[in-house]
C-alpha cells in the first residue's frame, strides 16, 4: 500500500491464554480510506481490530508481541495514555449500543467527560455529529427523548455519532450491519463512504460484498494469519493467494 499510513502493525501476536489468536500480523492502514477485514468466524478479524484501540486490554491473561503505531508512534509505549488512544480511535460495535438516556445526552457524554462544559459548545458539537451521522433531520425534535425508542438502524448511527463527537482520527467498526436490515444496513454503507473524507474508517465484516461495496482496501485473515492485503478490486479480481481466492469464490468458510 503505497497511500499513506495512520495505523501500522509490525509483527503482531496474540495470544489469549495459551490460543495464538493473531500470528506475526504486519499491515498499514491507509489514511482517509476504508480498509475491510474478511475471513471466516474466529480467524482474528476482530481481535486484530480491538488492538488498534487496545481493548483487548480489558480481557484477562492477554498477551501481545509485535508493534502498532498510530502516527508513528508506538501505542503499547509506557507513556501512552490510553483513555487518549480511544478518544482517538474509537469504536462501533455489532450491535447499536445506546446509554438508556436521552438522544442529546449519548452524544454529550463523550465531550463532557473530555471537559467540554459549555451548553453552546455542546449543542454544537450534538447538531454536528448527528448531521456527520446522517440522522439529524430524523431525531433532530425528539433530542430530550430516549434514544432507546430508536429502531436499530437508527441507533447505530447514533452510535456512530456518539464516536465523531469526540473527533476521533480512525473509526473501528466491527460487523456494524449484522443486526440491521437491508434499508438500514444501506444507510450505514453510504455513511461510512462519506466519513472517510474525514476520517480513516476500519471494518470487521463477514458480508464480503459489503466489503467490496464499502472499502478501498482489504485483508483476508485465516486463522490469525494475514493471508493478503491490498486494493479491494485487486483482492477480489485478481488475488495473489491461492487462500483468498477460494474463499472469496466460496470455496470454503
Amino acid at each position: 500500500m503505497s497511500e499513506h499510513s495512520i495505523i501500522s502493525t509490525t509483527n503482531l501476536n496474540l495470544w489469549y491464554h495459551e490460543k495464538h489468536a493473531l500470528q506475526s500480523v504486519s499491515m498499514k492502514i491507509p489514511r482517509n480510506k476504508v480498509t475491510a477485514l474478511i475471513g471466516p468466524s474466529g480467524c482474528g478479524k476482530s481481535t486484530l481490530l480491538r488492538c488498534f484501540n487496545r481493548l483487548n486490554d480489558l480481557i484477562d491473561h492477554v498477551k501481545i508481541t509485535g508493534e502498532i503505531t498510530l502516527d508513528d508512534e508506538n501505542i503499547h509505549a509506557p507513556d501512552t495514555d490510553v483513555v487518549s488512544l480511544r478518544k482517538r480511535v474509537g469504536m462501533v460495535f455489532q450491535k447499536p449500543n445506546p446509554f438508556p438516556k436521552s438522544i442529546y445526552e449519548n452524544i454529550a457524554y463523550g465531550p463532557k467527560v473530555h471537559g467540554v462544559k459549555d451548553k453552546g459548545e455542546l449543542d454544537r458539537i450534538v447538531e454536528q455529529s448527528l448531521r456527520h451521522a446522517a440522522i439529524w433531520d430524523e431525531v433532530k425534535d425528539r433530542l430530550h427523548d430516549s434514544a432507546l425508542g430508536l429502531s436499530g438502524g437508527q441507533q447505530q448511527r447514533l452510535c456512530i455519532a456518539r464516536t465523531l463527537a469526540v473527533s476521533p482520527e480512525v473509526i473501528l467498526m466491527d460487523e456494524p450491519c449484522s443486526a440491521l436490515d437491508p434499508i438500514a444496513t444501506a444507510k450505514i454503507e453510504n455513511l461510512i463512504d462519506m466519513l472517510k473524507e474525514e476520517y480513516t474508517v476500519i471494518i470487521v465484516t463477514h458480508n464480503m460484498q459489503q466489503a467490496a461495496r464499502v472499502s478501498d482496501f482489504t485483508g483476508f485473515m485465516y486463522l490469525g494469519r494475514l493471508i493478503e492485503c491490498g486494493k479491494t478490486v485487486e483482492i477480489f479480481e485478481h488475488p495473489k493467494e491461492e487462500l483468498t481466492e477460494n474463499y472469496i469464490t466460496g470455496r470454503f468458510g
